[in-house]
This record gives C-alpha cells, structure tokens and sequence, in this order.
C-alpha cells in the first residue's frame, strides 16, 4: 500500500483508475460486509476495541480495523431472533429483509469469529457472559473454518442473536474501480457484561482498546495505519463521553453511502474524493505505474504510508509497525486503558469487562 497526500491507499488505484476511464475494466460488485466498533466505557470516556491486519494480508495489510468482515450466504438462513423485527432493519439499512438479516448475522459472526465476543444470548434479555471454554473456541474456529453455518451455531447452543443491542453507525462502498470491493456497514455495540476480547483473528498480529481521542492522535503522527472509513470512525465517536451517548446518537446518523470517485484530470493525472470527507481527497501523478495486484500485496509487507495533520509524510514498514505496537504498550504502563487485551485482561475481569 502507498499514501499520497491521505491515507494508505493501494498502489495499484492510479492505473485501475485510467483502465476504467478507457472501458478496459469492469467494476466488481462489492460484496456485502458488516464491521463492528465494540465500545467499553472507561474513566475518560468509551474505548473501541481494534485490531492491527497481519502486514502480509492482501487487502489493508498492517492497517488498524475493526472485527468484521463479508456476509457468508448462509447468514440468510432464519434464526432465534431478538430485538427489532427484520422489517425495521430493512428500513434502517435500506436493504431487503433477507439481506437485512444477512448483514445483522454477519456482523454479530464476525464480531465473534475476530475477538470472542458473541452478542446473543438465551432468551431476548440475556447475554452469554463467557466463551472462552475449549467448546466455545471449537464452533469459533468452525465458523472460521466455514464448516459452521453461523445459524446452526446459534440452534446447537439454544441462542438467539441480540439484533437490539447493534447501533447501526455508517456505510461505506470500495471504489468501483478496487479489484476488492465491499459495501460494509459500520455498527456499533457495547462489550456484553463479563465477556472479553481476546486476539484470536488469524488476520491480526496485534489487538488494543483505545479511546477514539488517542487512535486519532496516532493516526494524525503516522503511527497507526487507518483507511479512511476506519479513522472517519473514530473521529466521529470523538464527541460522546459514554458508549450509551454513543449508541443513543446512533438513531440520528445518515447511513448514505460513501462512495469515493476518481477522475483523470487536463493533466491526466487521477484525483481521487470521498464525498463529504475532503481529508482524503489524494492526487496521484502523471506517471505510469507498472504496480499490478500481486506487486500492492507485496507492497503491504514492505512499506505503508501515512499523512499526519502536518501533512508530513512518514513510512510505516514491518519494523515501524512492531515499533508502533511497542509504542502502544509502553503507553499502556501509564494508562491501562490502552493496553492490548492480554494485559487488560491481567489487570482483572472487571477492568476487562467495563
């Protein structure tokens, strides 16, 4: 991945931009996604649970993101259901009932398959206040796996999945021109009582509780790696000092799509706007590139890089990246609100919980 005057974007973006400009390329129909900010309240406000990808992923590698991820076909299958009937999820989400429920079970899977935590429950007033146990971490690896359709998990333990306690937060759609493409909607969700993160995503090297305030401040220095919706989503959770004021705003929120578009320029060079998020607007050169698809996922495991609010220019590589964690740890010494889950997790169970 390469930043230009914005955040990590993919090499790669500049030259799929002028082959779509020429007809030479078909836009991929983004497949549906659901992510999750999970949210603990802390002394000085709500902390959101991240994960930092594994440097050799292809899409977003080294990046700091949320649990989430694409929608399984089988997230359509019926299942015990709590909370608001599907119809009102169709409205909110503007989809279909059936992909409605798609998106709802895909986030609250996801959310379990990448940190542990599962929002669902024996009845529609309860949460499961534990899931570390060795069976708990056999059906997580087969939902991994996908020799577990999320639905049948939920029959085999007698759960129903708490849909009232996700707040739907935000929507975005990868440019027509990405060779990946996901139209995701962000959700918000308070830790459920008892349970813990833990760093199980095969995807993540790293995970952290951070309050929005410190995540931005890490992102604007060119420590933490962010696409754009996952920063976007930290500076927007900046005014609420409780996850409850968070969630409660999240009735209020316009879940328009965010589409980026790209266009070439008299000087045939690309420039690339998010609508409404100016930040972003990135500008790449004239020059050809010769990057494909193969050289970005390299790419990501050599160099990212990131803008500050300076506009200063700072390379992220794997050794920046370890540098970085080693930085949040240092920090977490002072403030264990920061810590990654292992230590938080050593500091005690209500801690860990709050």
């Amino acid at each position: 991945m390469t930043s230009m005057n914005g955040p990590a974007l993919p090499a790669s973006w500049p030259d799929r931009v002028r082959a779509l400009s020429r007809g030479e390329l078909t836009a991929v129909e983004p497949k549906p996604a659901a992510t999750v900010l999970l949210l603990r309240d802390t002394p000085d406000g709500p902390a959101v649970h991240m994960l930092r990808r594994r440097a050799s992923m292809a899409f977003a590698g080294g990046a700091y993101a949320y649990p989430g991820g694409g929608v399984d076909p089988r997230d359509e299958r019926p299942v015990g259901w709590a909370g608001p009937a599907l119809d009102r999820w169709s409205a909110a989400l503007g989809v279909p009932p059936a992909h409605a429920q798609a998106v709802v079970c895909a986030a609250v899977r996801e959310t379990f398959e990448e940190s542990g935590v599962l929002l669902a429950g024996p009845d529609p007033e309860t949460v499961v206040a534990d899931t570390t146990g060795a069976d708990w971490e056999a059906d997580r690896a087969a939902l991994v796996a996908h020799d577990l359709a999320f639905a049948d998990f939920l029959a085999g333990r007698g759960l129903v999945l708490r849909s009232d306690l996700l707040a739907p937060w935000a929507r975005w759609i990868t440019p027509e021109f990405e060779a990946r493409r996901y139209d995701t909607w962000f959700f918000l969700a308070r830790l459920p009582e008892g349970q813990r993160t833990r760093d199980v995503s095969g995807e993540a090297d790293h995970t952290v509780w951070l309050r929005p305030a410190q995540g931005v401040a890490g992102y604007d220095r060119g420590e933490l790696t962010m696409l754009p919706p996952t920063i976007t989503m930290l500076r927007d959770l900046l005014p609420y000092d409780t996850a409850d004021s968070a969630l409660a705003a999240a009735s209020a929120r316009d879940l328009t799509p965010v589409l980026a578009r790209a266009v070439l320029d008299a000087s045939g060079e690309v420039v690339l706007r998010w609508p409404g998020h100016d930040e972003f607007t990135t500008v790449f050169g004239t020059g050809p590139s010769t990057r494909d698809d193969t050289t970005d996922a390299a790419d990501a495991t050599a160099a990212a890089k990131v803008t500050d609010a300076t506009g200063t220019r700072g390379a992220m590589d794997a050794t920046d990246a370890i540098a970085a964690g080693n930085a949040v740890r240092a920090a977490a010494a002072q403030d264990p609100v920061i810590a990654p889950d292992g230590a938080a997790q050593a500091a005690g169970t209500e801690e860990s919980a709050r």
